[in-house]
């Protein structure tokens, strides 16, 4: 076994390379599809160097921390148009929604953001925020959305009272 092991090294690191490539799959953070490549680079090197394993480690590391460092962070930038991939209740930060629930200081209340009911309070801790409200969310505090209203400039100027024809023009 050890022999057989010894002289297809390659097809070891080959099954390595595949099953970080299927939980690749899995994760969709593109870390084990870079590991994945090192694997790969290793294979590669085993079918050339079959026993130099030393070797195959080192390329195989060398190339996943290239891969990790180069080529990841311009990945997640071209596929998420944007910084860093934001995770978990981190993505819904300085996104806008509307008060389905009136929200107080003292708790309650509840917000829309993209389809998703969220349970919410005032960021100024001060303010009641009425049902209809444009409002942004400024942070999350565990489970809940940490919010301020926002100006509508379109809202506000279909709203706009109508100037009295004794006030002078505003310029």
């Amino acid at each position: 076994m050890m022999d057989w092991l010894r002289d297809n090294m390659w097809a070891a690191w080959l099954t390595i390379a595949a099953v970080l490539g299927l939980a690749e799959l899995a994760s969709l953070d593109f870390t084990l599809l870079m590991l994945a490549a090192g694997a790969l680079t290793a294979a590669g090197v085993a079918a050339v160097f079959p026993g130099l394993l030393w070797l195959q480690i080192v390329v195989g590391l060398v190339t996943a921390a290239a891969m990790l460092a180069a080529i990841r962070p311009m990945i997640v930038r071209k596929i998420h148009h944007g910084g860093e991939l934001k995770t978990g209740s981190a993505h819904v930060i300085g996104r806008t929604g509307t008060v389905v629930k009136e929200i107080h200081p003292d708790g309650g209340g509840s917000i829309r953001l993209g389809g998703e009911l969220w349970t919410a309070r005032p960021y100024d801790e001060v303010s009641t925020i009425a049902p209809g409200t444009r409002v942004e969310v400024m942070s999350i505090d565990g489970a809940t959305a940490v919010v301020y209203p926002v100006s509508d400039p379109l809202h506000h100027e279909l709203n706009a009272p109508e100037p009295k024809p004794t006030d002078p023009p505003q310029s």
